[in-house]
């Protein structure tokens, strides 16, 4: 099984050690986004607008290997407040409008003045391009 470790240049570059996503055979492995514009480097003001940029970065990485948001099998949502839920759940349909990926959401402490992470695990079928 081929390995390939993603870096898109229209997605943030990663804070650390760790790649932006790695592709191991038909899966894409999608680290955690945050709400951080990949041409300013700014953090997004306020939950909805952060919301959709951490969407919009997943989108760039995994199109970077030949992915939709189609190809999401899995999501993990970290939110700094519970009460943000509503909000994420209706930004969230709205990227996976006809797919909807097995998902976790809990509630956890985020760096910064980051409100919300989401990582995904996505498949590729193998004649998807590489």
């Amino acid at each position: 099984m081929a390995i390939k470790y993603v870096q898109a240049s229209n997605a943030p570059k990663p804070a650390g050690p760790y790649s932006q996503g790695v592709r191991a055979g038909d899966f894409v492995f999608v680290s955690g986004q945050l709400g951080r514009d990949p041409e300013t480097g700014t953090v997004r003001e306020g939950f909805e607008a952060q919301a959709i940029q951490v969407l919009e970065n997943i989108e760039a990485v995994l199109e970077s290997v030949g992915g939709t948001m189609q190809s999401v099998v899995k999501a993990g949502v970290y939110l700094r407040n519970l009460s943000d839920w509503q909000a994420m759940n209706s930004i969230y349909e709205k990227f996976f409008p006809n797919n909807k990926p097995a998902r976790t959401t809990v509630q956890t402490t985020l760096r910064e003045n980051f409100l919300i992470e989401i990582d995904v695990v996505a498949y590729l079928s193998s004649d998807a391009s590489s």
